[in-house]
């Protein structure tokens, strides 16, 4: 398996794609997350398209238990971010 790509390495390759200088594409990739960061964080969903969908979903409260110890408590209502893949980046990786 290989390792995960950086965000330096990331940004590196998008100056490469872009044709412009690392600082650019650095600052472009921080501007996308800064971004999808506020959208879902207020509740909206954000779609790169044929890669997947970015969105938030609500959780109810619920009675959980400590796996170490068995004890169980409830956990108040929170929110999770959840990614949805696309379909043509599952059928690019299986194809």
């Amino acid at each position: 398996m290989a390792k995960p790509m950086t965000k330096s390495q990331l940004a590196a390759a998008l100056a490469e794609e872009m044709g412009a200088d690392r600082k650019t594409a650095g600052e472009a990739l921080d501007g996308v997350i800064n971004i999808i960061t506020r959208e879902v964080s207020a509740g909206g969903a954000v779609t790169l398209p044929g890669v997947g969908k970015i969105h938030c979903r609500e959780r109810p409260g619920r009675m959980v238990r400590n796996p170490s110890t068995g004890a169980q408590f409830w956990k108040e209502a929170d929110r999770a971010v959840k990614f949805t893949i696309a379909k043509a980046l599952k059928d690019s990786v299986n194809g």
